[in-house]
C-alpha cells in the first residue's frame, strides 16, 4: 500500500493533469482524497485539474473549429449525441459550458458542438476558463474536506467488494439509460 502513495505521490499530478484534459473529476475527487490524507498539495492538484480541463475544452473546440473532417471520422457514430449537445447549447445558451462540466457524458461533446457553430472563439475561452476554476474548486474542495467520509466509503466499498460491482453497474446503467432515451430519435 505504500508503494501506491509513493507512486501517486511520485505520479499523481501528472496522471491529474492527463486525465483532467479529458474530464478529470474522478481523478481531482482523489487528488482531494489524497489531499486530505496528507499525500498530495490540495492548491497544487486543483490548480493543475484546472488548467488541464481548460486547455483540453480548447482543444477539443480548435479540433472542431479547424480540424473538421479529422474529428467527423471519429465521431460518426455519435452523431446522434452531438445533435443532443447542439440542442441543449441552443436551449441553454452559454450556461452549458458551465453546465457540461458537471454532466459526465457529455463533457467532451459540448465543446465540439460549440466549435463546429460560429461561436466566437474569445467568448468561449473566457466563459471555458470561468466554467473550468468553478469546476476544479468544487470537486478538488468537495473532496478534500469530504475526505474523511469518503476514506470510510472507500474502506467499506474493501471489506465488502460486491458492493463496487453493483454501484458501477447501477450508476453506468442510469447514465446509458439517459443518453439513450435523450437521443432516441423521435418519430
Amino acid at each position: 500500500m505504500e508503494d501506491t502513495f509513493s507512486n501517486l505521490e511520485t505520479y499523481g499530478y501528472i496522471g491529474l493533469f492527463i486525465y483532467s484534459l479529458g474530464g478529470g473529476f474522478i481523478a481531482l475527487i482523489g487528488a482531494g482524497v489524497l489531499s486530505y490524507m496528507g499525500k498530495m498539495d490540495i492548491s497544487t492538484a486543483i490548480a493543475i485539474a484546472f488548467i488541464a480541463n481548460a486547455l483540453g475544452d480548447v482543444l477539443l473546440f480548435y479540433m472542431a473549429r479547424y480540424q473538421k473532417t479529422m474529428l467527423m471520422e471519429g465521431l460518426r457514430k455519435h452523431r446522434r449525441k452531438l445533435a443532443l449537445a447542439h440542442v441543449m447549447m441552443k436551449k441553454n445558451g452559454s450556461w452549458i459550458i458551465l453546465i457540461q462540466k458537471f454532466v459526465y457524458g457529455i463533457k467532451t461533446l459540448i465543446p465540439i458542438a460549440i466549435g463546429l457553430t460560429k461561436y466566437d472563439f474569445k467568448k468561449f475561452a473566457i466563459l471555458n476558463v470561468a466554467s473550468s476554476a468553478v469546476w476544479a474548486l468544487v470537486f478538488g474542495l468537495g473532496s478534500y474536506y469530504s475526505g474523511s467520509l469518503l476514506v470510510k466509503f472507500a474502506e467499506t466499498i474493501s471489506d465488502k467488494p460486491w458492493i463496487a460491482p453493483i454501484i458501477l453497474v447501477v450508476f453506468g446503467g442510469a447514465l446509458w439509460l439517459y443518453m439513450e432515451k435523450a437521443t432516441k430519435k423521435k418519430k
